[in-house]
């Protein structure tokens, strides 16, 4: 549908939305952020020049997020069969770039072949296919992704208390309240793609990690567990074509 729901909020907003129309449109399930404190001269010879890691208090974080998707499609059109629903997994940091605080990702897992392709196509996202399956038990997850050379995840996660908006100026609010992604450019450079919803219905969360190879496999060595762990059970989120500025 061209008018989303979450359009009726825009407030929280940290600048205005895109004049030109929105083009795709996903919901995020069970999604979890694992975050981990790093110092930022780990991280920024890992970004862009144009990039600056962003710190919080005085450090600079990681964050793997493991969800499942479902209604993926493209505006006013329905989710191609194909595109129904799949797990994802992603490792990512906090970046700036002319004023406009993002994400980038060092990688993103999924299980669709056909998502990797589209998003490594049109978004020049890191996308790699990985095998991957999740079970809801009662208010957990149970979450397994591994790739074909071997890198891996396997929690049990799930929330350990009611949905508590975060409040702007604490660390959680500066975590996730994101509102645009940058990617690289083939040919040099970078490309922001803007995306909207609501604020993050965030719970407090739990968590049984069996395996994450996936921060050494960036470059960054296993820091021990994860010191900020939050939920969300659903989100919709709309997202615009990606635009050139640098």
């Amino acid at each position: 549908m061209a008018t989303h729901p979450s359009l009726q909020h825009q407030s929280h907003r940290p600048w205005p939305l895109p004049a030109r129309p929105w083009l795709l449109r996903q919901t995020w399930h069970d999604l979890l952020f694992l975050h981990w404190p790093v110092p930022a001269e780990i991280l920024q010879p890992l970004l862009p020049a144009a990039l600056q890691v962003e710190e919080f208090a005085g450090t600079a974080w990681l964050a793997v997020t493991p969800f499942w998707m479902s209604d993926i499609g493209v505006r006013n059109w329905p989710s191609p069969p194909l595109l129904a629903r799949f797990d994802e997994l992603n490792v990512r940091t906090y970046v700036s770039f002319g004023g406009r605080s993002g994400v980038w990702f060092f990688s993103l897992d999924a299980g669709s072949r056909l998502a990797v392709w589209g998003a490594r196509w049109l978004y020049r996202l890191p996308y790699v296919y990985a095998r991957m399956r999740h079970q809801v038990v009662g208010d957990d997850v149970l979450y397994h992704s591994e790739r074909s050379a071997g890198a891996g995840f396997r929690a049990r996660y799930g929330p350990t208390g009611p949905v508590n908006p975060s409040r702007p100026g604490s660390v959680e609010h500066w975590l996730t309240e994101r509102y645009c992604l940058y990617a690289p450019r083939p040919s040099g450079g970078l490309y922001r793609a803007d995306i909207h919803h609501v604020p993050w219905p965030l719970q407090p969360a739990g968590a049984t990690i069996a395996r994450n190879d996936l921060l050494e496999l960036h470059g960054v060595p296993q820091r021990g567990p994860p010191k900020l762990l939050h939920f969300s059970r659903r989100l919709e989120v709309i997202v615009w074509a990606p635009e050139r500025v640098a």
